[in-house]
């Protein structure tokens, strides 16, 4: 797509306004226009107590433009208001151009719910951050009611927090097969799945030092989630020394929430969950993504629906109080008779928790090299994602955590629903950036956040990357500095005086 623009605004903003309308688009420095080749044109200036944005669109031979002028909101800035007007023109142009409108009209960030939250933590009312979000960002209704529902239940859940509060991430990436639609790390070879017995030394080298300097520092750990990848692919001995490991570097029972995924039901066994819940472990995740037999195959997902049941049971007779299951939107081949089909199954189970993913394809999936493998516009996603929602809750279930990503299908959202008083913390305090959180393991992230009491305004967060690849992470002579950049952060902060 070609993008020109004139005036102050971050042109990575416009791009993924022009993604709402075009999925999966690609901004090259150099494109030659053509009738295939979407444009943009995009003139702001300033106005008194304002800004003007002339939005003007081209596709296939059609041409529409869109004049916004945005007033300047009281308590905004002016970056603020270059930012609405952009967005409400762009959208506008893009209505008229291909008669479709965004169901998130102009927000495009990852956390959708940190708007409505923030109006809310300044005093607006439910009902006044609702009307905000439908006319100045262009959402529809029912996502405005979800974004302040969601921005209640996190804040429920981020009360009574302090500096000293972190959590603890440990990666496990590998999987016994790898998904059409993959966008982690994870390995399934049998050469790389050989890595697991060195890496597991590396891990537990790696866990010690972060619990060191977690003592050091004096910070009070509140949730552990060991994610993947696929946990449960290790054989019960390496499950046995990960989590006995763990256990004695801190007081399991004082955590919140321990969480180990067995996210594919093809590794789950009652003696690894058994293994699990004797280590503390209080949720875990069987995740089915369907209940379509043929839509599971043509995802590489190497298991059955019968499959998922009998995992479920396992983990359902274990003595793992939280079980959460994932479900993905807009897989290809399903429409909106299979998925809601696959979604009441497993409704009709009852799990603590229900996590509904948009199908995102990323440029390293399977899924994007094939043709016509997925509809980027969405299809029957949307009756999907609404279906999804009023049946959770019309069920009891309440939306506690949303998310967004790049080349969604529809352009859609990832909700987490749970039965109240069950919601995975861990997500929460991850997503919403609540404390830090201090990662172990090949593509973990370690981020540092300084979120003292400022509201829920400002926020200092640094990151720190380990070696993405696990044959990296294990490289013979890497310099670890992560607990010395750990440290320092506090140090320089001056967060634990």
């Amino acid at each position: 797509m070609i993008l020109h623009i004139e005036g102050k605004i971050n042109p990575f903003y416009v791009q993924t306004l022009c993604m709402s309308f075009f999925p999966g688009v690609k901004f090259p420095e150099q494109e030659e226009a053509g009738p295939e080749v979407p444009e943009l044109d995009l003139k702001l200036s300033e106005i008194e107590g304002g800004v003007l944005a002339c939005a003007r669109m081209q596709y296939r031979g059609q041409c529409e433009e869109a004049e916004k002028i945005t007033l300047d909101l009281p308590g905004e800035t002016r970056e603020k208001t270059y930012k609405l007007a952009a967005g409400a023109a762009v959208l506008a142009a893009g209505n008229k151009l291909l008669n479709y409108k965004p169901s998130w009209g102009i927000l495009t960030g990852v956390r959708p719910a940190k708007v409505a939250s923030d109006m809310l933590n300044r005093g607006f009312s439910k009902t006044r951050v609702k009307k905000v979000l439908t006319a100045e960002y262009g959402l529809l209704a029912r996502k405005a009611a979800l974004a302040v529902d969601v921005a209640l239940n996190e804040q429920k859940l981020s009360k009574d927090h302090t500096p000293q509060d972190c959590s603890v991430y440990v990666s496990i990436p590998f999987c016994p097969t790898r998904c059409g639609y993959c966008s982690f790390v994870s390995y399934t070879s049998k050469k790389l799945l050989s890595l697991i017995p060195d890496y597991l030394d590396k891990l537990c080298l790696d866990i010690e030092a972060r619990f060191r300097t977690i003592d050091k520092l004096g910070l009070n750990v509140r949730t552990i989630y060991i994610g993947g990848g696929t946990p449960t692919i290790l054989n019960n001995e390496q499950l046995e020394r990960l989590l006995s490991f763990i256990e004695s570097r801190t007081d399991v029972s004082r955590l919140e929430e321990y969480t180990l995924e067995a996210g594919r039901p093809d590794t789950v066994t009652a003696e690894k969950l058994k293994i699990a819940a004797a280590h503390g472990v209080t949720r875990t995740s069987v995740n089915p993504q369907s209940m379509n037999d043929e839509i599971l195959c043509n995802i590489g997902r190497c298991h059955t629906s019968d499959d998922f049941l009998k995992a479920y049971e396992i983990a359902r007779n274990s003595s793992i109080r939280c079980i959460n299951t994932d479900v993905i939107a807009g897989l290809p081949g399903d429409t909106f008779s299979t998925f809601s089909k696959s979604f009441e199954k497993i409704l009709s189970l009852h799990p603590e928790n229900i996590t509904v993913h948009t199908l995102a394809i990323k440029n390293a999936s399977e899924l994007r090299q094939k043709q016509n493998a997925y509809n980027m516009r969405g299809g029957d996603t949307g009756k999907c994602v609404d279906f999804y929602q009023l049946k959770s809750q019309g069920e009891g279930y309440v939306p506690y955590y949303m998310y967004r990503q790049k080349n969604t299908v529809g352009n859609y959202e990832n909700v987490g629903y749970s039965i109240p008083g069950f919601e995975g913390r861990y997500n929460v305090y991850m997503m919403e950036e609540i404390h830090s959180i201090l990662s172990a393991g090949a593509g973990a992230v370690t981020k540092l956040v300084d979120y003292r009491s400022t509201g829920l305004k400002d926020v200092f967060i640094q990151r720190l990357f380990n070696p993405k690849y696990p044959y990296e992470y294990l490289a013979p002579g890497r310099e670890d500095r992560m607990d010395e950049e750990i440290e320092k952060f506090y140090a320089d902060r001056g967060i634990l005086k």
